[in-house]
């Protein structure tokens, strides 16, 4: 078990195999138990989503949120959280009217390319509904991605964005949105910019194991000198912090660890700890034209973030500053590379 020290006040943490789905549904409205006056929730149970619910859930608080099929409904189900489903494309309303039971509001669901963000489509609906409600806290997870490119200087949360390709700028326009939502509700939102997420089953250790092709987002990064990233751990940490302090006087932070290392540097450190413990895992080799680095797009670098804020003003004390740690980690909780999920 994982400690993480958050303003002094010790917060354990578990680490969970989970797997990424989001989006929501309607099924019953849970029944509260009076015992819980913190209720969340979790608008896209994915990695992160399901991470904290479950760390919620150890606390006693009671956990909803939304997924996008009936098997991933089932399988939350069966973990104890009241659960959804979700059309992004098509979103159920009336989910809208839960929402004013819950004093913690989650949004981790990405826009969508065409349409932007599927629940800000019914701001106008959404405000009505939840006006003179019970809502205490709103969150927003964005990306780093709204900076852009910065020629490798460092970012703090005062830097200008620049978001280049679509799906940025529909990530900023988001963050526009839920604020101002949120202020119309007279509530001070909060605003997650988040580097690359990674954690147990999804990390590069997992990738090496499974034998994965990179990913086409994987694949854009290769040819970055700098790349952000975040242990899922840590994010539950910083969340839980501003949970515990809502009264933060800052709206947006960047959550990121300390090193952001190139990822053919994180690949190679990810093999080298599968070798190490399994000597003979046959793993195959990353083609060399994956990781071909082009010197003069490398040089230009593209961003180092700063997390001094979420440090100094949340007093988070990171579990895992840095990739070596993360990916130590997670390997330990490996019995088998034959068995990982």
């Amino acid at each position: 078990m994982e400690i993480g020290q958050i303003r002094g006040s010790p917060i354990c943490f578990r680490h969970e195999n989970v797997r990424r789905n989001f989006g929501f549904s309607l099924s019953a409205t849970p029944t509260f138990s009076t015992k819980s006056e913190n209720r969340m929730f979790i608008l896209g149970m994915g990695f992160v989503g399901q991470t904290l619910a479950h760390k919620l859930q150890n606390q006693g608080w009671v956990v909803s949120g939304t997924c996008t099929t009936l098997v991933k409904k089932k399988k939350l189900e069966d973990m104890g959280f009241h659960v959804h489903l979700f059309d992004a494309n098509h979103p159920d309303l009336s989910i809208l009217q839960l929402l004013r039971n819950y004093t913690h509001f989650l949004v981790s669901i990405p826009p969508v390319v065409g349409i932007g963000d599927p629940m800000l489509q019914h701001e106008e609906l959404i405000r009505s509904s939840l006006v003179n409600g019970g809502l205490q806290w709103l969150c927003y997870l964005s990306s780093t991605s709204v900076y852009g490119d910065c020629d490798g200087e460092l970012v703090d949360e005062d830097y200008p964005t620049n978001p280049e390709n679509e799906l940025a700028k529909l990530r900023l326009s988001s963050e526009q949105g839920w604020s101002n939502l949120a202020h119309h509700l007279k509530l001070s939102p909060l605003l997650f910019r988040l580097g690359g997420i990674y954690g147990p089953g999804r990390s590069a250790v997992d990738t090496l194991i499974k034998q994965k092709p990179l990913s086409e987002g994987q694949k854009r990064r290769k040819h970055r000198k700098y790349t952000s990233r975040i242990h899922v751990d840590d994010i539950c940490q910083a969340l839980m912090a501003t949970i515990d302090a809502p009264s933060s006087p800052r709206v947006i932070y960047n959550i990121v660890d300390d090193d952001p290392a190139p990822r053919e540097e994180v690949f190679e450190y990810a093999r080298k700890l599968l070798e190490k413990k399994w000597p003979g895992l046959n793993l195959q080799p990353l083609e060399q034209k994956e990781w071909s680095i082009v010197k003069s797009r490398n040089e230009r670098g593209e961003k180092r973030v700063s997390n001094a804020l979420m440090k100094k003003e949340l007093g988070v004390q990171l579990l895992y500053p840095d990739y070596r740690s993360g990916l130590k980690s997670i390997i330990d909780q490996i019995q088998s590379p034959f068995h990982c999920d």
